[in-house]
């Protein structure tokens, strides 16, 4: 039954996730995309430490862990939202959304490097299958075939650093409080990031004056719900089931971020779009092992029955 629920809060955080990528795409074209990033990402480490208050748990690490959490945190929260957020000015939302969709291949293909988890054949046939899809994708462009955007290219960028961040939290899960872990995760990068803006962006600050009341709303279900609680909850996944397992439900988010770009946005979804997402989906349930053992279960129902 614990199982089953951290499968159903996985579902719930990828519907979050997928409207999530609409949300930045307001965000940064509001304001300028580094500095709202990290000030987004500073609110959810403050709703992830408002949420262990409200346990009554520490958050205290030791210099050592602290390191590794700042690690982490250079690969999940500077690397793959400073990524995003650029990619997200380049690119549009439903192409952003299908290429993050990639991530659970990647995933698996660094966890059997990096933890030695078996790499079989229909593995590689699915992450083969997957990377396909996603040159369909990459290689579209609104206008025509064969122009790759270099925001997708940026959007690449924030699946391989999501993807190596996934295996060292799950490493890091087995001696560390996976909230205490997202929490300074979320608080290190996001300060980081923030000084990355004031280098990069001359009147970041300014910008955010500007703003009016409904982009601002978007600015704080965005932080608390879907970067802060969802991160919270997606790393209490991986902990439990592991990387590769927790991955492949990536899988439901560019579904999600097409669905959310069609409604809010009134972006055009193309039939190459959903051509390379078929690929994709076809990648993760090989290389999830997820359509094997569906079969496996399938073929003992019918023996024992």
């Amino acid at each position: 039954m614990a199982k089953l629920w951290t499968y159903v809060s996985l579902v719930f955080v990828m519907i979050i996730w997928g409207g999530n990528v609409v949300a930045i795409k307001l965000l940064v074209n509001a304001f300028t995309p580094i500095t709202i990033t990290a000030l987004r990402l500073f609110g959810a480490s403050l709703t992830v430490f408002a949420v262990m208050a409200v346990m009554r748990q520490s958050f205290r690490l030791t210099a050592r862990q602290m390191a590794a959490v700042f690690l982490v945190g250079l690969c999940n929260v500077v690397g793959h939202h400073y990524f995003l957020a650029t990619g997200l000015t380049k690119t549009t939302a439903s192409n952003a959304g299908i290429i993050l969709g990639m991530s659970p291949l990647v995933t698996a293909l660094f966890a059997a490097v990096l933890l030695r988890d078996r790499l079989r054949p229909a593995k590689v046939i699915g992450i083969v299958l997957g990377f396909t899809g996603v040159v369909f994708i990459v290689t579209h462009s609104s206008a025509k075939i064969g122009a790759v955007s270099i925001g997708d290219v940026y959007i690449v960028g924030a699946v391989l650093t999501q993807a190596i961040s996934f295996i060292f939290i799950k490493k890091l899960a087995q001696t560390i409080d996976v909230i205490a872990l997202t929490a300074w995760m979320l608080l290190m990068g996001s300060t980081l990031l923030f000084v990355i803006g004031l280098a990069m962006e001359q009147g970041g600050l300014g910008q955010l004056v500007k703003g009016g009341g409904s982009i601002w709303l978007i600015f704080f279900a965005s932080a608390v719900v879907a970067s802060g609680l969802g991160q919270m909850i997606y790393n209490r996944a991986i902990q439990r089931l592991g990387a590769s397992e927790a991955a492949v439900f990536i899988n439901l988010s560019p579904f999600f971020s097409l669905v959310a770009s069609a409604l809010f946005l009134g972006e055009t979804i193309h039939f190459v779009q959903w051509f390379g997402f078929f690929f994709i989906v076809i990648g993760v349930l090989l290389a999830s092992g997820a359509l094997e053992e569906l079969v496996l279960s399938s073929s003992r129902k019918q023996m024992t029955g």
